[in-house]
């Protein structure tokens, strides 16, 4: 009997405040709504691909609750823009309603064909959104940059929807992947500066040709896309040094496809530049590559009186995993700078044959655990059965290099012994981070008083770099590597990273040091 007592209370007291309870009272808009800003800018796109989500916020101050009549964009259905207010997507909405004292927000996105609007590489997209009409009525401004591009992309079967796959010859014999992507054709093996290219899926190099990258050249990958250089064939990316550093108007930039600014520094947003087994004479000169997977990929070739790989002048940062892996690989590297690297930032793996003059290998990651350290050899890989393959080492010399991170240690030596193959390694006249205070690494290979491993080195003093999060890796005057590097490897590599002579007094690293502005 309680029970149905309180049952018939409760109906009895939402029965009343039913009765009592007013609607809610929505006036129209006054023109006086305020936004959370006057233009919304959506940074730059490339044509035809769609842009990130932005956000404007309406704000009604009045003690009143409103409806706007109307908020379209300015351009109506011709628009290029697209709104969603509550969940709905449009162009035009009607009876927009805030309640008193309360906001909305609006999201606003945009894909621009360029062709539509001009023939210039470049051009400004406007649109307004429009708040109510006549007297109350409020603009919102929408501008966006776009870009035109050369679009490279595989083929795809309007039938079955299937997007082409890359077969690749390798030995001889066509090799079917499942990596999604096409062979360049003979007309795409030049990349110019006179528009970016943009790169869905891998684009490979096929056998027996040569892509050429000229300089100022920039190249954008998609999600899981890259460069492809196969059995055969080279890659040649000709950048020159800049005068504008902060231009780099020569040099050749190759990064992901968002460029909005919250993109401009996140990792793993592109695979690779995959340098196949059989492929040679790959040169790269005055190049930034950053946000990918893996920065360069090298494999095979492993003939250190020719090197499969030369990279000079070069930069590679922001890679997830490595910033270069080579595998059982040969490479020459002089005035390369690598930073902020997931694993490593230059691992010699299966062995090889390394050369690494005046390089500036640092690792400062800080967006997670990294298991390995800046600089990573060994002369094995794990097969699926667990067991080791090895191969030699034939040679990992690093020559007035800086090694050097945000953990300890950044080098590590991971050598299975055996008789039957070689694991030859030397650092001469470097700065490097190796501080191992419980014996945690022992044996031959970190005996650091061994001459024919270790000559004229420095260990755990500071580098001053400018600044490591931002990857400016350059020295200042309090580096402990000014003047400590050998002459007679400053004299093979006679100009630092930004052209500067470093042969009168060699810093270790690929910069000569600087000073600092003061607030720094």
């Amino acid at each position: 009997m309680k029970r149905i007592f309180y049952y018939i209370l409760i109906f009895s007291i939402v029965l009343l405040w039913s009765s009592c309870r007013k609607d809610f009272q929505f006036s129209p808009s006054t023109g006086s709504l305020e936004f959370s800003k006057d233009t919304v800018y959506l940074d730059t796109v490339f044509t035809n691909i769609g842009s990130s989500t932005y956000n404007l916020k309406v704000y009604n101050r009045s003690n009143e609750d409103i409806v706007i009549p109307t908020v379209k964009l300015g351009l109506g259905e011709t628009s290029a823009y697209r709104l969603n207010i509550d969940g709905v997507s449009g162009k035009t909405f009607g009876n927009v309603q805030i309640l008193a004292k309360d906001s909305l927000y609006i999201f606003v996105e945009t894909t621009v064909d360029i062709n539509n609007f001009t023939n210039s590489n470049t051009f400004l997209y406007t649109d307004q959104i429009e708040f109510d009409s006549n007297s109350n009525l409020q603009k919102v401004e929408l501008v966006t940059l776009v870009n035109d591009a050369v679009f490279i992309y595989p083929n795809r079967d309007n039938e079955t929807k299937v997007i082409e796959t890359l077969t690749l010859n390798i030995g001889g014999e066509a090799v079917e992947t499942d990596l999604q992507g096409r062979e360049l054709q003979p007309d795409e093996l030049t990349f110019t500066n006179e528009k970016p290219y943009v790169i869905y899926g891998f684009a490979a190099v096929p056998s027996g040709e040569t892509l050429t990258i000229d300089p100022g050249a920039r190249i954008h990958f998609h999600n899981n896309s890259g460069l492809l250089v196969s059995e055969g064939a080279s890659i040649h990316i000709n950048g020159n040094y800049s005068t504008d550093q902060d231009a780099l108007e020569n040099e050749v930039i190759l990064e992901g496809d968002r460029l909005e600014p919250d993109f401009s520094d996140v990792p793993g947003q592109w695979s690779a530049i995959w340098l196949l087994d059989g492929s040679l004479n790959n040169t790269i000169n005055y190049t930034t590559i950053k946000n990918a997977t893996v920065g360069l990929l090298c494999d095979g070739n492993p003939n250190e009186s020719n090197s499969k790989l030369h990279i000079t002048n070069s930069q590679i940062f922001n890679s997830s995993a490595f910033g270069i892996l080579g595998r059982n690989t040969s490479i020459t590297g002089e005035n390369v700078v690598i930073n902020n690297s997931g694993q490593s930032s230059f691992a010699g793996t299966l062995g090889g044959a390394y050369n690494f003059t005046h390089c500036t290998l640092a690792n400062y990651w800080n967006n997670g655990f990294r298991q390995f350290p800046s600089v990573l050899l060994n002369n094995f890989v794990v097969d699926q059965d667990n067991n080791a393959i090895l191969a030699d080492l034939t040679e990992a010399n690093f020559n007035n290099c800086i090694i050097y991170g945000n953990d300890n240690p950044e080098i590590l030596l991971d050598e299975i012994e055996d008789a039957s193959v070689s694991f030859n390694f030397k650092f001469t006249n470097c700065l490097i981070r190796f501080e191992d205070s419980n014996n945690n690494f022992t044996g031959a290979n970190y005996d650091l008083n061994d001459t024919a491993h270790y000559e004229g080195n420095l260990f755990n003093q500071d580098p001053d770099f400018l600044d490591t999060s931002l990857n400016q890796l350059i020295i200042g005057e309090a580096s402990a590597a000014n003047g400590q590097g050998n002459s007679i490897y400053a004299n093979q590599v006679p100009f630092d990273i930004l052209n500067v002579d470093r042969t009168a007094s060699p810093d270790l690293g690929a910069y000569q040091h600087i000073t600092f502005p003061e607030n720094n």
